[in-house]
């Protein structure tokens, strides 16, 4: 039998936003360079902002055996 670590392995994926947001904030606090006519930091949070619905689907699809 597994253990219960083992088994909601797949909730790591909710670290995914909080690293894009707030660990790696400070590397990427730049105006310059700009990407498609915006700051860097602004084109982050836009990527960051987009990725996260993604890790909570992942958690949610990972996780689901569990329940069962």
């Amino acid at each position: 039998m597994s253990t219960p670590l083992k088994r909601r392995r797949s909730l790591l994926w909710l670290l995914v936003p909080y690293v894009f947001f707030l660990a790696a904030l400070p590397l990427v606090n730049r105006v310059h360079p700009v990407v498609l006519g915006i700051p860097f930091l602004f084109f982050w949070m836009l990527v960051a902002t987009a990725v996260t619905p993604l890790a909570v689907w992942l958690a949610h699809r990972g996780d689901r055996g569990v329940r069962s």
